[in-house]
């Protein structure tokens, strides 16, 4: 299992301290630090069954710099979005969690987290 996380996160170190309490095997990304590039958001996207405009921190200043508020959600400009999480970090939602199945999840809640154990 890995889990994406900004150290600075409530909801991450709240997955982290969950995870460890488990007893779960993982390994920690600093995605601000080792950022994932446009291919392995793909991945993730695909892992999630998710869009990217679905995990993009829309209220983050940068995104408002961005003007992404306004940017269609549609397959012509999905590429765009994944460019600007690739290039803006910070605007990912976290944590995210690759479960063990291939899958993964955004475990902002408990009940995500404990998702992402039974997989």
């Amino acid at each position: 299992m890995e889990i994406w996380i900004n150290p600075a996160c409530s909801k991450c170190r709240s997955a982290l301290s969950l995870l460890d309490a488990e007893g779960a095997e993982y390994t920690v990304r600093r995605y601000l630090e080792d950022v994932p590039g446009e291919d392995e958001i793909r991945a993730v996207l695909e892992r999630l069954g998710l869009e990217p405009w679905d995990i993009t921190r829309t209220q983050e200043a940068v995104a408002t710099e961005l003007g992404i508020k306004e940017w269609a959600r549609d397959a012509g400009t999905r590429d765009r979005w994944i460019a600007a999480l690739a290039s803006h970090p910070g605007l990912i939602q976290r944590p995210i969690i690759m479960a063990d199945d291939g899958t993964a999840v955004v475990g902002r809640t408990e009940e995500a987290v404990r998702d992402a154990l039974s997989r």
